[in-house]
């Protein structure tokens, strides 16, 4: 019963697109029309502007967290873990939106910082320096999916085959979930941060 209830919540939990919510309340449109089409922090930043962007990616980051806590308090480790997978899926596709949502960059770090923080800095780390030097968002997100089953293998010893199994599902889930980016990085037409970014 506890695992029927962890993947519940934690799929809920993800369902709950605050890009979508923060949309339709303040300017009454549906994100998905706009923009990149997609419901995740970025494409808020380019729509909505850059406070309600920030916010969004705090509230991602939160619903993360959250699931995980909630997972580890019902089944520990194993919780966690299952808790790590159902939220990120809920995020990316949400059964209240027809399954068209995000693409769980902001969902899986704040996972990651509750299952190991080390390697969630790593990441964060990773992804916010190619950004910067980039301002390709894209890119950043997608080198830091890469960098967590990397960054679990050189600082972590004796991992737990799931946790590392869970680590490398996040990350192959995210950088399928960019194809459309990675074509457009490959054909030199993705868009920039900072390009099109509303108030």
């Amino acid at each position: 019963m506890k695992v029927v209830i962890t993947i519940l919540l934690s799929y809920l939990l993800g369902c709950f697109s605050s890009a979508y919510v923060l949309g339709k309340l303040t300017k009454n449109i549906d994100i998905r029309e706009y923009g990149s089409g997609n419901a995740g922090a970025t494409n808020a930043l380019r729509v909505l502007g850059k406070k309600l962007g920030a916010l969004t990616f705090l509230l991602d980051i939160l619903k993360g967290i959250l699931a995980v806590v909630i997972g580890k308090y019902l089944l520990g480790l194993d919780g966690g873990l299952l808790a790590s997978i159902f939220v990120v899926l809920g995020h990316n596709f949400p059964v209240f939106l027809n399954f068209k949502g995000g693409k769980g960059v902001a969902t899986s770090l704040g996972v990651l910082m509750i299952l190991n923080w080390k390697i969630g800095l790593v990441c964060l780390i990773v992804g916010v320096t190619v950004i910067i030097l980039t301002r390709y968002v894209s890119l950043g997100s997608i080198l830091a999916s890469i960098t967590g089953p990397i960054a679990t293998i050189i600082l972590l010893d004796n991992v737990d085959k799931n946790f590392y199994y869970t680590i490398w599902f996040l990350g192959l889930l995210s950088i399928i979930r960019h194809k459309s980016n990675i074509q457009r990085l490959l054909r030199g037409e993705e868009n920039r941060l900072g390009k099109n970014i509303g108030r």
